[in-house]
């Protein structure tokens, strides 16, 4: 009998901390803050702290998920021994469904940059980007591998620059609890800019090649949640002290918005064509997610075979891409990306909620399986994270369904 080959176990704490940043930090807040501020005001970093704790909650559960359900287990096999296989399917595609949308919401962002250098619908803008990556997502990513490494840079770089102004503009007297809907503003703020947090459940896929998992992957997800937290919080402080939130939420390149402020014209371009390689990325990265979601589900016969079919030029799920290309673009004709950002969040606590009512049972059905990781707070076998963490998801689903009606 051959042997099995493993994975090398050689991330540390700092690896996969510096590696969750990578995976948290993306288009989003290029994307939204605008948007966001129109809600929360000068206090829309108030709300980039109340969706950094809820991540934490549902983050802690996912690793103690991970640590039962080992390999690339996901979503659909944490719920299903608990809920079981039907409701699990439906929240599978709940995911699905909220990652297709979600790469319409990032290329709705793209197009808001797009439009001040070359005048155009918002929607043709965010069409044209879309069919442009479903036919790199079909040539075969492999051949993109530096431009997601150099647009992960050039974007850490643009928030960077944004903070710089903020510590130069300090001196402003600005009141940071200012918001012009209230409480309900600020958590409505939350709901839809938790965006920015998308892809801190993708941590705990780490495990394999992680040294000490059981200690190294709550604490990554943690560590990570909280230093991209900071660096929203400090962006968020920044754009409100450089321009103050009623500029920012009347326009659609934010943040450039705030460069030009204090750097004039010329940094407005340079940060535009910054957030049009943060966006276009993850409007890849999405799309490239939710075609091989679609793959795995077909190859497990959850869905229509042809899903799975791959080609034999490409070697990609050429069906697979196309479907997600298609659903991506009907999305993206809504043509307001606060809506199309607050479907996607809409499916992504349905899951999250899903997944913590799940470590709820499964501490009651399987009380005696073995967990690498075990979410702290505990009484009994009664998880107080997973409960706050589906209370949270909740709380969170109600307030984005506010925000969309």
């Amino acid at each position: 009998m051959a042997k099995e080959i493993r994975l090398s176990r050689d991330l540390g704490l700092f690896q996969v901390t510096i590696a969750g940043v990578g995976i948290i930090i993306g288009a989003g807040i290029y994307a939204l803050i605008g948007v966001g501020a129109g809600l929360a005001g000068n206090a829309i970093w108030l709300s980039f702290l109340i969706s950094a704790v809820v991540a934490i909650l549902t983050g802690l559960s996912y690793a103690e998920l991970s640590s039962i359900f080992k390999g690339d287990a996901g979503e659909y096999d944490y719920i299903k021994p608990a809920l079981g296989r039907r409701f699990a399917f439906w929240i599978a595609m709940a995911l699905i469904a909220g990652t297709i949308i979600s790469s319409a919401a990032v290329a709705l962002g793209f197009a808001g940059y797009f439009t001040k250098f070359i005048p155009m619908p918002v929607v043709s803008a965010a069409m044209l980007l879309i069919i442009l990556m479903t036919l790199i997502n079909i040539w075969g990513i492999r051949e993109t591998a530096w431009y997601n490494d150099f647009s992960t840079l050039t974007e850490m770089l643009g928030l960077a620059v944004i903070i710089a102004i903020g510590f130069m503009r300090f001196g402003n007297k600005i009141d940071y609890f200012e918001t012009p809907n209230g409480a309900e503003g600020i958590f409505g703020a939350a709901a839809l800019v938790f965006f920015a947090y998308i892809g801190f459940e993708s941590i705990v896929k780490l495990r394999d090649e992680t040294k000490n998992p059981e200690r190294t992957i709550p604490l990554g997800i943690i560590y990570s949640i909280i230093i991209s937290s900071v660096l929203y919080v400090l962006v968020a402080l920044s754009a409100v002290t450089a321009v103050g939130w009623k500029e920012l939420s009347s326009t659609s390149a934010p943040l450039a918005l705030v460069a030009s402020s204090f750097f004039g014209s010329y940094a407005f371009t340079v940060l535009a064509v910054i957030a049009l390689f943060a966006t276009s990325n993850t409007v890849l990265l999405t799309m490239v997610a939710a075609s091989r979601q679609l793959y795995g589900m077909a190859r497990e016969h959850s869905l229509p075979s042809w899903f799975g079919k791959v080609s034999p030029t490409t070697e990609t799920p050429v069906y697979a891409i196309i479907f997600t290309g298609l659903i991506a673009m009907i999305f993206a004709v809504l043509g307001d990306i606060s809506v199309v950002a607050n479907l996607t969040n809409f499916f992504l606590f349905l899951t999250f909620a899903a997944v913590n009512l799940s470590l709820i049972m499964l501490r009651y059905k399987y009380p005696n399986i073995k967990r690498g990781f075990k979410c702290p707070g505990n009484i009994g076998n009664f998880s107080v994270i997973a409960c706050l963490g589906m209370l949270t998801s909740i709380a969170m689903l109600v307030f984005v369904t506010i925000n969309l009606f």
